[in-house]
């Protein structure tokens, strides 16, 4: 029986685990340092509540792919919306931009007079980085107000023009008008159970050897082989979720990531939100991000609620920077790795990819594998048009996902 080597057991790790057990005829082992699977869609316990490090609702424009999880773990569908908070308006309003706030702007004459200059003179469709897109799409002012500065710290930038291979508007469109949802075009969702997606992680691997608590000593990627334990072994198939430039030991130079610090709060209240809030972003000079009532998402009873906090930092490897050439060494560390092993999640593609792509990717490269094996080393990518990519490619030509999709 052949032997397959999984690094990583985080959602990445252990879709691609499933889909090679539905195979057959591997051994398959899968090592995670943390002391549990799931990495960041793990679910915790905090004053009773359940949660996540930072929200994981399911997010797909593909029925396929949610009738897939929803079969192991079942799942609510979610109608929730999102707003931003503007410290020199001292107001609320809705994200996606949403054309129905900005009468209640104090700049209101400025930025209708703007968006129809921007549109009309600078044609955001051959925008050549992220700044360029938005202040051709909706001009300088409501830019400065509800983006610039959420951008830069998001992405831990000085100027959001570094931004230039990115999904442009992450909700699909610059200017929203009609439905306030924060999405109207694909399914969110979220577990029933009070454990989230804890036991998706135990079916996946259930015919796996998991070794969790373990940590990978040195990689001899073009032999398929890694030290654990002062021990060398040897493997077919190397499946790593892991950064290239770890698995590849940083033979062309570090890969940028931007990660999170994270704080979680308890509060004296049953809900902090708004009905269907369930996210609230910052725009100004805060130093977080977004703040999650998780309540909303796991529909735990209690009459106090737990908020979590995300603070942009470097202290882990979490968002890949959607930057080219960053990307181009990416494809360095793809092009260097030998027949039999595949990268793939959101650090293994160097991808800002979500729950869906991943599970797709997992299926791409277990059908590819089934069909006679890979017949060179594949960054499968997710389901994101703006790469091309095996998965895409594959998937679409099926229907398994539409053709085009917004990140």
């Amino acid at each position: 029986m052949k032997r397959a080597l999984i690094i990583g057991g985080g959602f990445a790790g252990c879709a691609a685990a499933h889909q090679l057990s539905l195979i057959g005829g591997w051994n398959i082992d899968l090592v995670e340092r943390a002391p549990f699977l799931g990495g960041g869609v793990k679910t915790h316990w905090r004053g009773g509540h359940p949660f996540t490090f930072g929200p994981r609702h399911f997010l797909t424009p593909s029925d396929a792919l949610f009738d897939y999880l929803n079969a192991i773990v079942p799942m609510r569908k979610l109608d929730h919306e999102f707003i931003t908070y503007v410290e020199k308006d001292r107001n609320f309003y809705s994200f996606p931009i949403h054309e129905d706030d900005l009468p209640r702007m104090p700049e209101r004459d400025d930025i209708h007079r703007e968006i129809a200059e921007a549109q009309e003179i600078r044609g955001w469709k051959d925008a050549r980085n992220f700044e360029e897109y938005w202040r051709a799409s909706v001009g300088d002012t409501l830019y400065h107000k509800m983006v610039d500065g959420y951008s830069c710290k998001m992405w831990q930038v000085d100027s959001n023009a570094e931004l230039d291979d990115f999904g442009w508007s992450p909700k699909g469109v610059p200017i929203k008008s009609g439905s306030r949802e924060g999405w109207d075009t694909a399914i969110s969702a979220y577990p029933l159970a009070a454990d989230g997606y804890d036991r998706y992680f135990q079916v996946a691997t259930a015919e796996v050897n998991v070794k969790t608590g373990t940590e990978i000593e040195r990689f001899d990627i073009p032999n398929k082989r890694v030290q654990i334990a002062g021990d060398w072994h040897s493997y077919d198939l190397i499946v790593s979720t892991i950064s290239p430039d770890t698995l590849m030991n940083n033979a062309f130079g570090e890969l940028p990531f931007v990660g999170r610090d994270f704080i979680t709060i308890v509060l004296p209240v049953e809900f902090a939100f708004p009905d269907k809030t369930y996210f609230v972003y910052y725009a100004g000079a805060e130093p977080y991000t977004r703040i999650v009532e998780y309540k909303k998402f796991t529909q735990h009873k209690a009459p106090s609620t737990l908020l979590g906090i995300e603070i942009p930092s470097f202290s882990n490897r979490l968002y890949p920077l959607p930057i080219k050439k960053h990307i181009a060494r990416a494809y360095q560390y793809f092009d260097a790795m030998p027949e039999g092993v595949v990268s793939m999640g959101r650090a293994g593609s160097y991808k800002y990819i979500d729950i869906d792509d991943l599970i797709l990717q997992a299926m791409t490269f277990a059908k590819e594998l089934d069909a006679g094996g890979l017949s060179h080393p594949v960054p499968v990518y997710g389901a994101d048009q703006s790469a091309p990519s095996l998965l895409t490619k594959t998937m679409v030509d099926e229907g398994v996902v539409p053709d085009g999709r917004s990140d």
